[in-house]
């Protein structure tokens, strides 16, 4: 019985050969497969521990762990519980009592067709000057825009009544679309308070980045809903509402301080 090997023809020993590189090439491609994996995970962990890291750099804008809860009423508040803000000469003869929120957008079509006129009047002795501010537009439409500007407001009349006034008309000058909710970013409040002379103290700037007045803003808001108007702007002279857009529109300064001397029989 012949019992030596059986030689490979010349075709099976090329496919034997086709068949061994077959099997290297699959060992390598598990290889670069398993090291592209690797690298995968390593990426991911890496990418994840700089968002965290970002996260953490102090340039990122810290969040309050709290609202504050402390009621701190600004120097030259007036009105009972300090919630009214005064403007001009406090013995003048009349009151003009403004109702405003910072956020509304046809309180700002008055305060810029009228509310020059309105501040001369003030400035002239013929009236003083009540706001009573609201944040009502907050719950309306969502966001902080109104108490966030209030809050800062209130950080302005700690700093004088002048400055307030100043701060008031730079907000309507430069009021962002309601829907937006521009006044509820603090950089944007700040960087408008640039545009008052002195008023960016240290104090002021603290007030707004932590939301001092913020709890005082809320009482000013609870007196708006107590006073019994419904919307904003409302303005009286004296206890009487005053007709401030007649035709649907608002009144211009010439008309304002006519329907001023005709109500306090001024010529």
């Amino acid at each position: 019985m012949n019992t030596t090997p059986e030689q490979p023809t010349p075709a099976r020993a090329r496919l034997q050969q086709a068949r061994e590189a077959e099997a290297r090439r699959a060992v390598v491609r598990r290889r670069v497969i398993t090291a592209a994996a690797v690298v995968a995970v390593l990426a991911l962990a890496g990418a994840t521990a700089a968002v965290v890291g970002a996260a953490r750099t102090p340039a990122a804008e810290p969040v309050p762990a709290a609202a504050p809860t402390t009621l701190v009423v600004p120097a030259n508040a007036s009105g009972p519980d300090g919630t009214l803000i005064t403007y001009g000469k406090a013995d003048a003869p009349h009151t003009l009592k403004v109702y405003e929120d910072f956020r509304c957008p046809i309180c700002e079509k008055l305060e810029t067709s009228a509310g020059t006129t309105m501040q001369q009047l003030a400035d002239d002795g013929t009236y003083k000057i009540e706001y009573q501010l609201a944040t009502f537009l907050d719950k309306n439409l969502g966001g902080k825009g109104s108490r966030t500007a209030l809050n800062a407001a209130g950080a302005a009349l700690n700093e004088g009544v002048d400055k307030f006034k100043a701060f008031h008309d730079v907000l309507y000058a430069n009021q962002p679309d309601e829907r937006k909710d521009g006044f509820g970013d603090t950089n944007t409040i700040l960087d408008l308070a640039d545009k008052v002379p002195g008023l960016k103290t240290d104090a002021f700037v603290k007030a707004v980045k932590e939301g001092t007045y913020l709890p005082w803003a809320a009482k000013v808001s609870t007196a708006f809903d107590n006073s019994g108007v419904t919307g904003t702007p409302t303005v009286q002279l004296d206890g009487t509402k005053l007709n401030i857009f007649p035709g649907n529109q608002p009144i211009t300064g010439d008309a304002f301080k006519t329907l001023i001397q005709q109500s306090v029989g001024t010529p």
